[in-house]
Protein backbone atom coordinates (compact mmCIF):
# COMPACT_ATOMS: atom_id res chain seq x y z
CA UNK A 1 0.00 0.00 0.00
CA UNK A 2 1.28 3.31 -1.23
CA UNK A 3 -0.13 6.87 0.71
CA UNK A 4 0.34 10.22 -0.69
CA UNK A 5 0.12 12.87 2.30
CA UNK A 6 -2.94 15.10 2.33
CA UNK A 7 -3.13 18.43 3.82
CA UNK A 8 -1.59 18.17 8.11
CA UNK A 9 -4.55 18.40 9.86
CA UNK A 10 -6.34 15.85 7.46
CA UNK A 11 -6.46 13.37 9.90
CA UNK A 12 -7.27 15.48 13.24
CA UNK A 13 -10.85 15.06 13.60
CA UNK A 14 -10.82 11.24 13.16
CA UNK A 15 -8.04 10.85 15.40
CA UNK A 16 -9.73 12.71 18.32
CA UNK A 17 -12.44 10.77 17.68
CA UNK A 18 -10.41 7.77 18.21
CA UNK A 19 -8.46 9.17 21.30
CA UNK A 20 -12.08 9.59 23.01
CA UNK A 21 -13.57 6.29 22.45
CA UNK A 22 -13.36 4.87 25.24
CA UNK A 23 -14.76 7.68 27.40
CA UNK A 24 -17.99 6.46 25.56
CA UNK A 25 -17.63 2.61 26.51
CA UNK A 26 -20.15 2.09 29.50
CA UNK A 27 -17.26 -0.04 30.88
CA UNK A 28 -13.81 -1.12 29.90
CA UNK A 29 -13.84 -3.69 27.78
CA UNK A 30 -12.38 -7.75 28.80
CA UNK A 31 -11.46 -8.00 25.53
CA UNK A 32 -11.53 -6.84 21.56
CA UNK A 33 -12.08 -8.17 18.77
CA UNK A 34 -11.31 -6.50 15.53
CA UNK A 35 -12.13 -7.35 12.10
CA UNK A 36 -9.66 -4.97 9.57
CA UNK A 37 -10.46 -4.44 6.04
CA UNK A 38 -6.75 -5.02 5.38
CA UNK A 39 -6.81 -9.45 6.11
CA UNK A 40 -8.85 -11.90 3.65
CA UNK A 41 -8.93 -15.56 3.65
CA UNK A 42 -10.84 -18.71 2.47
CA UNK A 43 -13.08 -18.56 5.57
CA UNK A 44 -13.09 -16.31 9.29
CA UNK A 45 -9.99 -16.81 10.57
CA UNK A 46 -8.74 -15.64 13.89
CA UNK A 47 -5.32 -14.89 15.33
CA UNK A 48 -4.32 -16.67 18.46
CA UNK A 49 -0.59 -16.08 19.38
CA UNK A 50 -0.66 -14.44 22.75
CA UNK A 51 1.50 -11.86 22.50
CA UNK A 52 1.18 -10.49 18.53
CA UNK A 53 3.94 -9.07 16.88
CA UNK A 54 2.89 -5.95 14.86
CA UNK A 55 2.81 -6.14 10.85
CA UNK A 56 3.96 -3.20 8.84
CA UNK A 57 1.68 -3.96 6.08
CA UNK A 58 2.15 -0.79 4.33
CA UNK A 59 5.33 0.80 1.52
CA UNK A 60 6.45 4.36 1.01
CA UNK A 61 5.80 5.36 4.51
CA UNK A 62 8.30 7.94 6.57
CA UNK A 63 11.11 5.74 8.54
CA UNK A 64 9.70 6.30 11.54
CA UNK A 65 6.71 4.65 10.88
CA UNK A 66 8.27 1.45 11.16
CA UNK A 67 9.17 1.69 14.58
CA UNK A 68 5.90 2.03 15.96
CA UNK A 69 4.59 -0.10 19.18
CA UNK A 70 1.27 -1.48 20.24
CA UNK A 71 2.53 -4.43 22.32
CA UNK A 72 -1.26 -5.83 23.44
CA UNK A 73 -1.70 -8.97 24.75
CA UNK A 74 -3.18 -11.31 22.42
CA UNK A 75 -5.85 -13.40 23.69
CA UNK A 76 -6.15 -17.14 22.53
CA UNK A 77 -9.25 -18.48 24.62
CA UNK A 78 -10.90 -15.09 23.01
CA UNK A 79 -9.95 -17.02 19.78
CA UNK A 80 -11.31 -19.90 20.35
CA UNK A 81 -14.38 -19.24 21.82
CA UNK A 82 -15.00 -17.16 18.37
CA UNK A 83 -14.62 -20.32 16.53
CA UNK A 84 -17.00 -22.45 18.68
CA UNK A 85 -19.46 -19.60 18.06
CA UNK A 86 -18.99 -19.58 14.35
CA UNK A 87 -19.01 -23.56 14.05
CA UNK A 88 -22.48 -23.63 16.38
CA UNK A 89 -23.87 -21.46 13.49
CA UNK A 90 -22.22 -23.87 10.98
CA UNK A 91 -19.37 -21.29 9.90
CA UNK A 92 -16.51 -22.88 8.81
CA UNK A 93 -13.24 -21.09 10.44
CA UNK A 94 -9.50 -21.04 11.05
CA UNK A 95 -6.81 -19.90 13.16
CA UNK A 96 -3.30 -18.43 12.46
CA UNK A 97 -0.96 -18.44 15.50
CA UNK A 98 1.74 -16.15 13.55
CA UNK A 99 -0.45 -13.62 12.44
CA UNK A 100 0.31 -9.96 13.93
CA UNK A 101 -1.66 -6.84 13.74
CA UNK A 102 -2.02 -5.24 10.71
CA UNK A 103 -2.47 -1.18 10.78
CA UNK A 104 -5.68 -1.38 10.34
CA UNK A 105 -5.65 -2.58 13.78
CA UNK A 106 -2.33 -0.73 15.35
CA UNK A 107 -3.00 2.53 13.78
CA UNK A 108 -6.95 3.51 15.53
CA UNK A 109 -6.34 1.36 18.74
CA UNK A 110 -2.98 3.28 19.31
CA UNK A 111 -5.17 6.11 19.71
CA UNK A 112 -8.10 4.28 21.28
CA UNK A 113 -6.37 2.48 23.94
CA UNK A 114 -2.38 3.27 24.03
CA UNK A 115 -1.75 1.30 27.58
CA UNK A 116 -2.40 -1.62 25.14
CA UNK A 117 -3.46 -3.34 27.87
CA UNK A 118 -6.65 -4.87 27.07
CA UNK A 119 -6.34 -8.36 25.26
CA UNK A 120 -6.65 -8.06 21.64
CA UNK A 121 -7.60 -9.94 18.51
CA UNK A 122 -8.21 -9.72 14.77
CA UNK A 123 -10.59 -11.90 12.93
CA UNK A 124 -10.14 -11.76 8.64
CA UNK A 125 -12.84 -11.20 6.13
CA UNK A 126 -13.78 -14.36 4.13
CA UNK A 127 -12.74 -13.59 0.48
CA UNK A 128 -15.73 -13.01 -1.69
CA UNK A 129 -16.71 -10.17 0.95
CA UNK A 130 -20.37 -10.87 0.29
CA UNK A 131 -22.32 -8.59 2.55
CA UNK A 132 -24.65 -11.52 3.70
CA UNK A 133 -22.33 -13.92 4.92
CA UNK A 134 -20.69 -10.84 7.19
CA UNK A 135 -23.57 -9.90 8.72
CA UNK A 136 -24.09 -13.88 9.37
CA UNK A 137 -20.93 -13.96 11.08
CA UNK A 138 -21.26 -11.08 12.99
CA UNK A 139 -24.69 -12.38 14.61
CA UNK A 140 -22.93 -15.39 15.65
CA UNK A 141 -20.26 -13.54 17.06
CA UNK A 142 -22.58 -11.82 19.17
CA UNK A 143 -22.80 -13.40 22.83
CA UNK A 144 -19.44 -12.00 22.92
CA UNK A 145 -20.87 -8.61 23.58
CA UNK A 146 -22.74 -10.33 26.86
CA UNK A 147 -18.97 -11.58 27.54
CA UNK A 148 -17.13 -8.26 27.80
CA UNK A 149 -15.83 -8.19 24.76
CA UNK A 150 -16.18 -4.91 22.75
CA UNK A 151 -16.48 -5.83 18.68
CA UNK A 152 -14.78 -2.91 16.31
CA UNK A 153 -14.73 -2.96 12.48
CA UNK A 154 -12.04 -1.25 10.89
CA UNK A 155 -12.45 0.18 7.60
CA UNK A 156 -13.31 3.67 5.97
CA UNK A 157 -16.95 4.80 5.04
CA UNK A 158 -15.71 6.12 1.63
CA UNK A 159 -12.55 4.37 0.34
CA UNK A 160 -11.69 5.04 -3.42
CA UNK A 161 -7.93 6.07 -3.67
CA UNK A 162 -8.18 7.97 -6.33
CA UNK A 163 -11.09 10.28 -5.29
CA UNK A 164 -8.95 10.62 -2.35
CA UNK A 165 -6.45 13.16 -3.94
CA UNK A 166 -8.27 13.39 -7.40
CA UNK A 167 -11.41 15.42 -7.92
CA UNK A 168 -15.02 14.88 -8.72
CA UNK A 169 -15.59 12.61 -5.61
CA UNK A 170 -17.25 14.85 -3.21
CA UNK A 171 -20.90 14.12 -4.24
CA UNK A 172 -20.47 10.63 -4.70
CA UNK A 173 -19.40 10.84 -1.10
CA UNK A 174 -21.88 12.49 0.12
CA UNK A 175 -24.56 10.59 -1.32
CA UNK A 176 -23.53 7.47 -0.53
CA UNK A 177 -22.91 8.27 3.51
CA UNK A 178 -26.31 9.68 3.32
CA UNK A 179 -27.61 6.35 2.45
CA UNK A 180 -25.27 4.86 4.54
CA UNK A 181 -26.27 6.37 7.57
CA UNK A 182 -29.72 5.98 7.31
CA UNK A 183 -29.17 2.60 6.55
CA UNK A 184 -27.50 1.56 9.61
CA UNK A 185 -30.02 3.96 11.57
CA UNK A 186 -32.76 1.98 10.29
CA UNK A 187 -34.99 -0.45 12.20
CA UNK A 188 -32.40 -3.66 12.55
CA UNK A 189 -34.31 -6.21 10.00
CA UNK A 190 -34.82 -2.97 7.35
CA UNK A 191 -30.71 -2.72 8.09
CA UNK A 192 -29.69 -6.01 7.43
CA UNK A 193 -31.46 -5.90 4.58
CA UNK A 194 -30.36 -2.00 3.43
CA UNK A 195 -26.63 -3.42 4.34
CA UNK A 196 -26.82 -6.69 2.30
CA UNK A 197 -28.00 -4.54 -1.18
CA UNK A 198 -25.57 -2.05 -0.31
CA UNK A 199 -24.28 -2.41 -3.96
CA UNK A 200 -27.65 -0.64 -5.16
CA UNK A 201 -27.13 2.30 -2.86
CA UNK A 202 -26.65 5.78 -4.76
CA UNK A 203 -22.68 5.86 -6.08
CA UNK A 204 -21.63 2.61 -4.19
CA UNK A 205 -19.31 1.44 -6.89
CA UNK A 206 -17.53 5.28 -7.07
CA UNK A 207 -17.23 5.06 -3.38
CA UNK A 208 -16.07 1.40 -3.13
CA UNK A 209 -14.68 0.22 -6.32
CA UNK A 210 -14.19 -2.99 -4.20
CA UNK A 211 -15.42 -3.40 -0.47
CA UNK A 212 -12.99 -4.56 1.48
CA UNK A 213 -12.75 -1.22 3.75
CA UNK A 214 -17.11 -1.26 4.05
CA UNK A 215 -17.07 -4.96 5.15
CA UNK A 216 -16.19 -4.87 8.81
CA UNK A 217 -19.16 -2.92 9.09
CA UNK A 218 -21.33 -5.46 8.32
CA UNK A 219 -20.01 -8.01 11.07
CA UNK A 220 -20.83 -5.28 13.67
CA UNK A 221 -23.92 -4.76 12.34
CA UNK A 222 -24.76 -8.13 12.51
CA UNK A 223 -23.45 -8.81 16.21
CA UNK A 224 -25.51 -5.38 17.47
CA UNK A 225 -28.76 -7.70 16.10
CA UNK A 226 -31.58 -5.91 18.08
CA UNK A 227 -29.33 -2.96 19.04
CA UNK A 228 -30.20 0.53 17.15
CA UNK A 229 -26.93 2.01 15.18
CA UNK A 230 -26.46 5.59 14.99
CA UNK A 231 -23.68 7.77 13.15
CA UNK A 232 -21.06 8.33 15.97
CA UNK A 233 -18.50 10.76 13.90
CA UNK A 234 -18.52 12.14 10.87
CA UNK A 235 -15.71 14.59 8.64
CA UNK A 236 -14.78 15.80 5.52
CA UNK A 237 -11.38 14.42 4.38
CA UNK A 238 -10.49 16.98 1.05
CA UNK A 239 -13.97 17.20 0.65
CA UNK A 240 -15.00 13.28 1.11
CA UNK A 241 -17.64 12.67 3.72
CA UNK A 242 -16.34 9.91 5.85
CA UNK A 243 -18.47 8.37 8.88
CA UNK A 244 -18.33 6.11 11.41
CA UNK A 245 -21.11 4.31 13.34
CA UNK A 246 -21.91 2.62 16.83
CA UNK A 247 -24.59 0.13 18.00
CA UNK A 248 -25.75 -0.83 21.47
CA UNK A 249 -25.05 0.67 24.66
CA UNK A 250 -22.74 3.92 23.87
CA UNK A 251 -23.15 7.43 24.77
CA UNK A 252 -23.57 9.93 21.58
Amino acid sequence: MEWTAGPPDMWDAMAAHLRGLSALLPETPKALLVISAHWEEDVPTVMTGAKPALYFDYSGFPPHTYQLTWPAPGAPELAQRVQVLLGGAGIESGADAKRGFDHGVFIPLKLAFPDAQIPTIQLSLREGLDAAEHLAIGRALAPLRDEGVLIIGSGMSYHNMRGFFGSGGEADSQRFDAWLTSAVEAPPLERDARLSAWERAPSAAQVHPRSEHLTPLFVVAGAANGDPGHRAFTDSLNGLAVSGFAFGDTAR
